[in-house]
């Protein structure tokens, strides 16, 4: 089973169709998403559209929340945003109230835990608090006793959002909890550029994969990113890491002709944060 793995596209719909390029190009048996569908970006329409048409399912992220309910714990850009994506969904209603109440259906019906291959329970932020909760890797050595936590509450393996960081968490009674940048994994493909790292799964450690953001990376890395797992039967799981180039300035000029959309949303995406 080949199940790719993407989160927080935060309405970026060119990062969103380079990425599902890529998966067809693939050949994946499914697609799956970790949350944050919308928020920031200026195409939450086209996005939710996509992700209900090509994922076998998503998950609630702390911005698809904010849309539906109310943006708490937001800075102001961010709330800005959210209402102004919520004011988008609801004009869309109006114009075309069949489409329009389908698509908001769709957000109200993502739920915010699911367990994947009944071996990965796959939430946005954390187990513990799983829409808004962030695991950073500098919690190993900043909130140890967090990361403990958070570990001690998966049976096994876990699948992340939220912190738009590409990673993988792991944890062994021998070492305690570790956290591994896509970039230090091996690689077992040199040709192709895009694949930036690959994951073993061990018997004896737990783990949490984080795939990365589509639409708005923080890692000091502009291209969208997204993950491949692998769960055959009769070889240890593995995830694949990716990056990939797309049309940034396209979606910064569309945030930038947005008045209600802060400037800095467009500014970020070129420097990966």
């Amino acid at each position: 089973m080949r199940t790719a793995l993407i989160s927080d596209i935060h309405g970026n719909l060119e990062a969103l169709e380079t990425i599902l390029e890529d998966i067809n190009r693939r050949g994946v048996d499914e697609t799956i998403c970790l949350g944050d569908i919308v928020g920031y970006g200026p195409n939450p329409i086209e996005c939710i559209d996509l992700v209900a048409e090509r994922c076998s399912w998503s998950l609630m992220g702390n911005h698809d929340f904010a849309v539906l309910y109310e943006p708490t714990n937001f800075n102001v850009v961010a709330k800005d945003a959210a209402h102004w994506t919520r004011d988008i969904l609801e004009e869309a209603v109006e114009r075309d109230p069949v489409s329009g109440n389908r698509r908001l259906e769709f957000l109200n019906r993502i739920k915010t835990r699911k367990c994947h291959e009944q071996i990965y329970t796959c939430v946005h932020g954390s187990v513990r608090k799983p829409i808004n909760e962030y695991l950073f890797d500098d919690d190993i050595r900043d909130d140890p006793a967090k990361v403990r936590r958070i570990f001690e509450m998966i049976d096994d393996r876990c699948l992340v959002g939220h912190t738009h960081v590409p990673g993988v968490f792991v944890y062994t009674e021998e070492d305690g909890p570790d956290f591994m940048r896509p970039s230090s994994l091996g690689n077992e493909d040199s040709e192709d550029p895009t694949l930036i790292g690959i994951h073993e799964f061990h018997p004896d450690e737990k783990a949490i994969v984080n795939p990365g953001s589509v639409g708005q990376p923080r890692d000091q890395n502009d291209r969208a990113s997204y993950a491949i797992l692998e769960t055959n039967e009769d070889a240890p799981h593995k995830v694949h890491f990716y990056r990939l180039e797309y049309d940034i300035s396209a979606v910064a000029d569309k945030i930038y002709a947005i008045d209600r959309l802060d400037d800095w949303l467009g500014d970020r995406l070129f420097q990966g944060r």
